[in-house]
């Protein structure tokens, strides 16, 4: 992926919004001194901010767009995303990548440190990150997580896992989305990666829960063949 172009992207994309231009102002402003003197306490504190100038509207998503954002990243898309949401995601972008331990390191204290709608951004920014073998601990933490919206940015509609996670890691995602009555058709490739150890997991879930009475959620039985 081309963290520049997706860079851009996400910017036009935000320029395109209502009453974006406070925002995009400040953005750019905050982006510019960070590229002269990048300073983490800056990058920090901006993230933080956001909410302040971007305020929390649902995006608008012309097709247009939305077809950009998949060509540079498949599987990315930020469809029902709020406009805060979108500019910590592009912000994350503008962290220097040439030096691999301070950007793991940088942004492994904003994922310690973040409240609820922080790491819902920090989920969502996992597709386009780099060195993304770095983030597999933070996303399957993230499926531990207890917070429905956190649950969600690393389970549905986020190409991360279905590209990075091993078996065992997608294997516990897939089973504790139907724990959490999550659509399991909102999880990249779920079809994709059924494999035999996550269908005879899901079978004896199937059982118990015919034994309890209960009826399955739907599309498991499609995982346990």
């Amino acid at each position: 992926m081309n963290i520049l172009a997706m860079s851009q992207t996400l910017f036009y994309l935000m320029e395109q919004q209502p009453n974006a231009e406070k925002a995009t102002t400040y953005l750019r402003q905050q982006a510019d001194q960070f590229q002269a003197n990048p300073q983490t306490a800056q990058f920090y504190r901006v993230f933080t901010a956001l909410p302040r100038f971007t305020g929390k509207a649902l995006l608008d998503v012309p097709v247009d767009m939305a077809l950009a954002l998949e060509r540079n990243r498949t599987g990315f898309t930020v469809d029902n995303w709020t406009f805060d949401r979108l500019a910590r995601v592009w912000w994350l972008l503008q962290l220097p990548i040439d030096d691999k331990t301070a950007y793991v390191k940088t942004i492994t204290e904003l994922f310690r440190a973040a409240e609820m709608n922080e790491l819902v951004a920090l989920y969502s920014a996992l597709p386009v990150l780099a060195y993304p073998e770095a983030w597999q601990f933070q996303a399957t933490e993230g499926i531990r997580n207890n917070i429905a919206d956190v649950q969600s940015a690393i389970m549905l509609h986020n190409p991360y896992p279905t590209d990075q996670f091993d078996e065992a890691a997608w294997n516990q995602l897939i089973l504790k989305a139907f724990f959490t009555d999550k659509d399991i058709t909102q999880i990249v490739g779920w079809q994709e990666r059924k494999n035999a150890r996550l269908a005879q997991t899901l079978t004896d879930y199937a059982d118990e829960r015919r034994a309890a009475g209960r009826s399955l959620p739907p599309h498991i039985e499609e995982l346990m063949a």
